[in-house]
């Protein structure tokens, strides 16, 4: 059985916490559960991701886009799908819905390519998701998230540093893909506090999953 969640949104909407939390509420509940993330889940992706994020060298972005795929097939060959042939659940940190709205829509590479979404395709091995959680914040709220975690000592990434207009898109991107896949995706209140916030998630894979 293919439980493999993904957990989306943009940087500062609280996703990697959710993640964690949700992680520990299956384990709880006497579940094999495997965390993931992308990009730089693997020996390979983790210098994929120095070159992405590091901001050393700055890929145009068409290449960028390319290294994103290129890390996701090899986590999908090396941790996914193993793990998810072994029963586990698979909770993983960003996906193709973060590649569909950081490169194909903020960066703008999807105007006049519709072939690049079958790269997309390609990338996942014939792996998708499951069950989408989207972490839904205002770029305003996200953006004084991430001020306040740069403030406690947490480095930026090259992603984070860009203008309120990118991630303003991102945002809207995601909003589009919940639109036309409201069946793996489910919307969740970000803006609220922690634990409002993971009352949703418990909420959602309860019933995706039938779980009782």
């Amino acid at each position: 059985m293919n439980r493999l969640i993904t957990f989306e949104g943009v940087d500062g909407c609280g996703k990697s916490t959710q993640l964690k939390l949700a992680a520990q509420w299956l384990r709880g509940r006497g579940e094999q559960v495997v965390t993931a993330f992308e990009p730089g889940d693997t020996s390979l992706g983790k210098e994929i991701r120095t070159l992405l994020l590091a901001g050393e060298f700055v890929p145009v972005a068409e290449a960028e886009l390319l290294m994103f795929l290129a890390d996701r097939a090899q986590h999908v060959r090396e941790k996914i799908q193993p793990a998810l042939d072994s029963g586990a659940w698979v909770l993983c940190d960003r996906y193709t819905d973060s590649t569909l709205a950081y490169q194909l829509a903020a960066r703008k590479l999807a105007e006049g390519a519709a072939n690049l979404k079958d790269m997309l395709r390609f990338a996942e091995c014939g792996v998708s998701p499951q069950l989408t959680l989207w972490f839904d914040v205002s770029v305003t709220v996200a953006m004084q998230r991430m001020k306040k975690r740069a403030e406690a000592g947490e480095k930026a990434t090259r992603l984070d540093d860009e203008a309120a207009s990118f991630h303003q898109r991102v945002a809207e991107a995601f909003g589009h893909q919940f639109e036309f896949n409201s069946g793996r995706i489910t919307r969740i209140d970000a803006e609220k506090d922690i634990n409002g916030v993971f009352a949703q998630v418990e909420q959602a894979l309860e019933a995706h999953f039938s779980l009782s």
